[in-house]
């Protein structure tokens, strides 16, 4: 499965993946899925928000009208050059750890099902997780229609020319209903599990994780977190001819904003980052007229999130007055913190013999779905820490450490 999937959509020049939503690579990767359902005799499903299915039950209106299905997946589509396993280590695992039960001959009490959420990443139209949040009734459909790329291609012509119909998507409560818990595996971003002096701090028994910490642990909550977007204007000139004191230009306004950002971040503990900008005209001998500076920032609580963010617009409409530059800011979005159950964490948790739980600041569609249905998340040891890169990596050994955990884990829950 590995082989199969690891070449779509991969850049050759950066060796990272540009895996966009209803693009060509994700219709590759949405086939790929497709054959893994049906080659196993799985009851393939593609719902009206682009999410794809695959069940195994589910099959009479009665096992419907339960509401105890068992899902697991993620999603595989990426970040601009991001790496091989964020996303596509849950949607392989899922159907490996179904093949180990099978072949085992599970008892299964319950409905298995495993998804691919279309558009989780964000990467091409701004919002993170736009097939969960439609499907769990977080984003509207007037929203997501004025969701627009950065060619000005909108949402709905997208999924038009991928062969999908834009008008029937929404909210989904009768499959959300269908849903007894949603377990997402992730590999981890971040390193804690690979050092034990990080799990002692999170009050993981020091005794069982040995000198390379864990292979597995079970999420135990994702940081509040959101989007926002900087508008700095001021006024195109010609860099040879304007005279520095005439200038208004919205590029040393937006650059102080990206420094007053770090500072507030590291003064509270929380996560600010400016990763991706906008220039107008954008040309090498011009002063510009616009910057457009995207806010990613993350915290442990609500307040903290609350108030980074607001330090870092008070910050920017101070040096915006300075430099003659305008500066509006529009929220995208914006996500709440997450406990994930802490009954289903618990028993998960015990069930993988004390895995360590760890709280996280990176967004998942579990997160999403933690509204509307019980949720966990098992992640899978990342020696190196880094995500959404190319340098994204995890042992062979731990992935078949994450497809056992995810078995033990259906099984617990499908199998009694």
């Amino acid at each position: 499965m590995w082989r199969d999937l690891a070449s779509i959509g991969r850049d050759k020049g950066s060796g990272g993946y540009r895996r966009y939503a209803w693009t060509g690579a994700d219709t590759d990767c949405r086939a790929w899925f497709r054959a893994q359902a049906e080659s196993r005799g799985l009851a393939y499903e593609l719902d009206r928000n682009g999410n794809q299915w695959a069940w195994l039950g589910v099959a009479t209106p009665e096992d419907i009208a339960l509401g105890n299905a068992v899902v697991t997946g993620s999603h595989l589509d990426s970040v601009p050059d991001g790496g091989a396993f964020d996303g596509p280590l849950g949607v392989v695992s899922a159907f490996a750890a179904l093949d180990r039960l099978r072949a085992g001959h599970a008892a299964f009490t319950a409905p298995v099902g495993i998804v691919n959420f279309t558009d989780e990443e964000g990467a091409r139209f701004g919002l993170a997780c736009v097939g969960s949040r439609l499907s769990s009734g977080g984003l509207s459909q007037k929203k997501a229609h004025a969701l627009t790329d950065a060619d000005g291609t909108t949402l709905p012509q997208a999924m038009e020319r991928a062969g999908h119909d834009p008008d029937a998507i929404g909210p989904d409560p009768e499959r959300m209903a269908r849903i007894g818990a949603f377990v997402e595996l992730h590999i981890e971003q971040g390193r804690a599990l690979a050092d034990p002096a990080a799990l002692a701090r999170l009050g993981a028994d020091t005794a069982s994780t040995g000198t390379r910490g864990r292979p597995v642990g079970v999420a135990s909550a994702i940081w509040p977190h959101g989007r926002w977007r900087f508008d700095f204007r001021g006024e195109a000139n010609h860099a040879g001819t304007t005279r520095i004191e005439d200038r208004r230009d919205p590029m040393l306004t937006y650059a102080a904003t990206v420094l007053a950002a770090r500072e507030k971040a590291l003064l509270t503990g929380a996560l600010a980052t400016f990763g991706k900008v906008a220039v107008e005209p954008n040309g090498v001998n011009a002063v510009p007229g616009l910057v457009r500076g995207w806010l990613d920032s993350r915290a442990a609580d609500e307040d903290t999130l609350a108030a980074v963010v607001a330090a870092v617009e008070d910050a920017a409409a101070e040096r915006g007055r300075r430099d003659g530059v305008q500066v509006d800011v529009t929220r995208e979005s914006r996500t709440p913190v997450v406990e994930f159950a802490h009954d289903l964490r618990d028993r998960l948790a015990q069930r993988l013999d004390g895995a360590p739980l760890l709280p996280t600041g990176a967004g998942h569609d579990a997160g999403i779905l933690s509204a509307s249905v019980p949720t966990a998340m098992l992640y899978v040891r990342n020696p190196t820490g880094v995500s959404h890169s190319p340098a994204e990596f995890a042992e062979e050994d731990d992935c078949e450490a994450g497809v056992d955990a995810l078995a033990d884990v259906l099984e617990e829950l499908a199998c009694r």
